[in-house]
Parts: structure tokens; C-alpha cells; sequence
């Protein structure tokens, strides 16, 4: 857009009354669609020894009492990202329901056959139905409906079984949050999500007062249905003696971002208003912003697991939550002696050895012909800035980010959560190294979010707002282009202290398809 086309779309928004986000935001993102977002250069993947850490049996001993230290104190807060409805676990069944009026399962069993996962995917749901956690309330709810779920099973009626799973008819699990989808079974009933994250956190982060901290981000369309869904089952843990304090907040509309043409203008509907659209998961920065936490555990709601698994998981997120407030600790205690005017070669030689050894810079070079005063502040603010201790799983070509070595327009060469989407995979290195990554990001993730002085920092200033990612959609047909904002591990935490750490597969087992929970680790154990 050239400037005056610029400053009359200024105006058009300045005259906007409902408009929370500011013209200057706006017409920033349009320049940003214009000038493009540049595909961050991969130096090498991250690998046991360079970038990723091992922790011995021993350590994981000690953090895990560092970590129970800091729950007896109130420190640590559950974080657990939980917005949108579950459309995409059952995309596959609904695009077969999409395709026929009716359809025999000879014919489904055929066409599975000829390789379409869809169809693949659908004959597995409905060959398992009686397997998943929810079959009893559809059972219910089918009965509501004055029919038999044997009857429809007996009649192959597929379609009609999807449209009572998936639709308002019936369960309504297509519109839901994936929070609200019953996912394990258990002799005492079914529990959802949201109930097995409660459970999780009972498990891992009570304090000795037996106050759990969590805080679930949502929709504001599914507020009502998910505070009754809490009360419904909170009662009986609390019966228990737990103590809970839950905190549920929105995604801000002033995150939203532009849609634009594919010539970059202003994308409008058929009343000529400007499109916006959410700005992606980075946009949950400002929720985990205004915790005003200490040390926060982020864990996705469709990554949870029954009660069989959960000690051994619950160990992993204490281990790394203590390494975390032990990195905190040191730091804190680097910090206040750089402050000292009585600062000496040996402090200065243990700070750098702990950073090489810590979080693998070895700055000795770049700070060999500064001033001792230059120095010190140098270490100063680079030591001054949020954590983050990340769990990485051994890949097994999963969709999603991995842990490189990347280098900015610096030069300098820092440790990052990638997605493919952010590289350029038309450069035959590229996707050399993209390809050699030998781990995968779970989101399993411990954060500390203070100061060594207790105040909470602004993280918005640690984000790097140039990672974010444009994408191509549709609306009534059109093209347009979308913005993400930088995702909330990805660009949004691209300046914090940074430590990958190995975690076992078991830590990772996420629900995207509803098929997800028909694998062992979600199912019950057989007795």
C-alpha cells in the first residue's frame, strides 16, 4: 500500500469506535505482509551434548526436592493453553459424513482398503466405538433420542454414530473444547481432560497447605459450559482436603491481527468491514503475562495420560521444575554480585564458566577487550532476563517444533524451538539440517518469570516479533493472508534463557484425532 492509501486506512480505523487495537499496530502488520517475514537461519539441530542436556538419577533426586521446596511455598502455577473447540480431532470422520447421504460398511471397508486415511480413520472409529471413554454417554445420549446404540451399530449406520459423537444432537464433541471430551475410563467413570490436568496437578504440584495453582486459558463462548463442568467434578477432590485455585482467562481481541488480499490490501467482508483473525498460540504471551506467577508449568490440555501412567510423568515435570528453580537460584545469586562494586577476576571467570556450562555461550571472546565495567553489565543483562527449561522427546516425525541452533541477524548463535513453517526449505542445507533434528518439542515446559529482585518481567520485551508466520487461508471462497503472532515457545520466549533437556517418550502422549485415544497409553489397564 503506498502511504496515503496508509494514512486514509489510518483514518478509517482511528473513526472506529469498537476497534481495540490501535491503527499504528494495524498498519504495522500490513508492512509486515508486505516486506515479508524472513525464514530463520538453522545453524545445526540440537543433539545430547550440544543442546540438549542429560540429568543423572542423582540430580533428578535433588530438583525434585527443590521443586517440592518451592509448591510448599506457593510458588509454582499450572498453565495449560485450552482454547478452541475440537473440530480438528474428528476433521476425518466429518469429511466422510461430508461426502455421503448414506454409506454400507463393506463399501467404507473398501475404501480404506484403496489407502484414504479419512476413510481409514473412520471404519477405526467406528469399528472401536465401545472403546472410547465417552461410549457411555453416548449411549445415553442415543437413548435420549428414543434409539439403541447396538442398533445402530447393528444397522451399520455410520454416519448417524458420527453425527451423535460430533454433532449438537448428540455429544456436541466437534464444538466442544477438547478440555470438555471424555478421554480415560476408569472403574468410578469416565474422566475428561480438564478433570485428568486437575488430577495431574494434585499429583505433582501440591503444597504442603494442599493448594493446587492452575490457570486455563479458554474461550469466551465456552466460559459457562466449562465452570459448570468444574464444579461438577471439583467437589469430590476437595472433599480430599485439596484446596484449589483456578484462574481461566481469554485470548485478547487486542491480539487479533489483519487478514489481507493476496496484493496485501485490507481483506473485507461482504459488508465492507476489515477481516481479523486470532493471532495463533503466540498470542497467549499476554495471559502468561499477566499470571504475575513465579515459576509456571505449561503443559497442552490434550496431553495428559490415565492414572497408570502419571507418577512416572509427574517425577519428569518435578525434575525439571527443580532444575529450573535451581538455574533461578544461581543466577539470582550471579546477579547480586554483579551489582558489587567489589567484583573480581575469579567471580567474573565462575559466572562465565557457569553460562558455557549452563546454557552453552562461551563469551570469553566476545568480552575479551571490554572494560571490566563493560563486563559486567554485559553478563549483567544477559543473565537478567525470564528461563525456560524445555523437555524434548526423541523424534518420531511428529508435526511441530524441534530444538536448533540457530544464528540472528546478529550473528550470534542462540538455542531455539523451530517450526518447519520458519525455514526455508527451498535451500537444500536447510532442509538438511531440518531434517538431521533427532528431537521433538512436547511442550512440556518450566518457566521462571521474576527477577532476582521479585518482580515479574515484562515478557512481551523478550519476544522477537519478526518470527512470527503468514499463512494462507480462505473465507466465502477468497484467498487471503493471515498473521500469526511469534508462537508463545517459539518467537515469543526467543530471547529467554533457554536449557533443552531430555525427557522420556512416555511424557508425550497427545490427543489430535479422536483415534488418539484408542492407543494403549490412553486406554485402561487390563486386570
Amino acid at each position: 500500500m503506498n502511504n496515503k492509501e496508509l494514512e486514509d486506512l489510518k483514518k478509517e480505523l482511528s473513526d472506529d469506535k469498537g476497534l481495540i487495537i490501535s491503527p499504528e499496530r494495524i498498519v504495522g502488520q500490513i508492512k509486515t505482509f508486505e516486506k515479508g517475514i524472513s525464514p530463520l537461519k538453522l545453524v545445526r539441530a540440537c543433539t545430547i551434548g550440544d543442546g540438549i542436556k542429560l540429568i543423572s538419577d542423582d540430580e533428578k533426586d535433588y530438583f525434585i526436592k527443590n521443586f517440592q521446596a518451592a509448591l510448599d511455598e506457593g510458588r509454582i502455577v499450572k498453565f495449560v493453553p485450552a482454547s478452541g473447540a475440537a473440530t480438528r480431532m474428528f476433521k476425518k470422520q466429518l469429511s466422510v459424513r461430508s461426502r455421503f447421504e448414506k454409506i454400507e460398511l463393506d463399501k467404507l471397508k473398501r475404501l480404506a482398503a484403496d489407502g484414504d486415511n479419512d476413510y481409514k480413520a473412520t471404519l477405526e472409529f467406528f469399528n472401536n466405538i465401545g472403546r472410547f471413554a465417552f461410549y457411555e454417554a453416548l449411549v445415553d445420549i442415543v437413548e435420549e433420542n428414543k434409539k439403541k446404540i447396538s442398533e445402530l451399530i447393528a444397522e451399520e449406520n455410520i454416519l448417524e454414530v458420527i453425527r451423535l459423537v460430533a454433532d449438537s444432537e448428540g455429544l456436541n464433541y466437534a464444538n466442544l473444547p477438547k478440555g470438555c471430551i471424555l478421554f480415560h475410563s476408569y472403574p468410578e467413570g469416565a474422566r475428561t481432560a480438564f478433570e485428568e490436568h486437575i488430577v495431574e496437578a494434585i499429583n505433582y504440584s501440591t503444597g504442603k497447605d494442599k493448594v493446587v495453582k492452575l490457570h486455563f486459558t479458554i474461550s469466551p463462548e465456552h466460559e459457562k459450559q466449562i465452570k459448570k463442568l468444574f464444579n461438577s467434578f471439583l467437589q469430590s477432590y476437595q472433599k480430599n482436603g485439596q484446596k484449589f485455585e483456578i484462574g481461566f482467562s481469554f485470548q485478547s481481541p487486542a491480539t487479533d491481527t489483519i487478514s489481507v488480499t493476496m496484493d496485501n490490501k485490507p481483506f473485507r467482508d461482504e459488508n465492507g468491514g476489515i477481516v481479523f483473525r486470532p493471532g495463533g498460540h503466540g498470542a497467549l504471551l499476554l495471559n502468561l503475562n499477566d499470571l504475575k506467577a513465579d515459576i509456571i508449568s505449561i503443559k497442552n490440555i490434550d496431553n495428559i495420560v490415565p492414572d497408570h501412567l502419571s507418577e512416572e510423568i509427574c517425577n519428569y515435570k518435578m525434575y525439571l521444575g527443580g532444575y529450573l528453580i535451581s538455574l533461578q537460584t544461581k543466577i539470582f545469586n550471579y546477579l547480586r554480585k554483579l551489582e558489587s562494586e567489589n567484583l573480581n577476576e575469579i567471580i567474573i571467570d565462575g559466572i562465565l564458566d557457569f553460562i558455557k556450562m549452563e546454557f552453552e555461550f562461551s563469551l570469553n571472546e566476545k568480552l575479551i577487550s571490554n572494560p571490566s565495567k563493560g563486563i559486567q553489565k554485559y553478563l549483567f543483562n544477559f543473565l537478567n532476563r525470564p528461563i525456560r527449561v524445555c523437555g524434548m522427546v526423541k523424534r518420531e516425525d511428529h508435526p511441530g517444533g524441534s530444538p536448533f541452533w540457530i544464528q540472528g541477524e546478529d550473528g550470534e548463535f542462540t538455542k531455539q524451538i523451530v517450526e518447519t513453517a520458519q525455514v526455508d526449505l527451498s535451500d537444500p542445507k536447510q532442509m538438511e539440517i531440518m531434517n538431521s533434528g533427532t528431537h521433538f518439542n512436547p511442550v512440556d515446559i518450566a518457566c521462571a518469570v521474576k527477577d532476582y529482585k521479585g518482580n515479574n518481567f515484562d515478557l512481551e520485551k523478550y519476544c522477537n516479533p519478526d518470527t512470527g508466520l503468514i499463512t494462507k487461508k480462505s473465507k466465502n471462497g477468497q484467498e487471503l493472508k493471515a498473521l500469526e503472532l511469534p508462537g508463545l515457545w517459539n518467537g515469543g520466549m526467543f530471547h529467554w534463557l533457554t536449557v533443552f533437556v531430555e525427557v522420556p517418550k512416555i511424557t508425550f502422549n497427545p490427543v489430535k484425532e479422536v483415534n488418539d485415544l484408542l492407543k494403549p497409553e490412553h486406554q485402561p489397564v487390563e486386570r
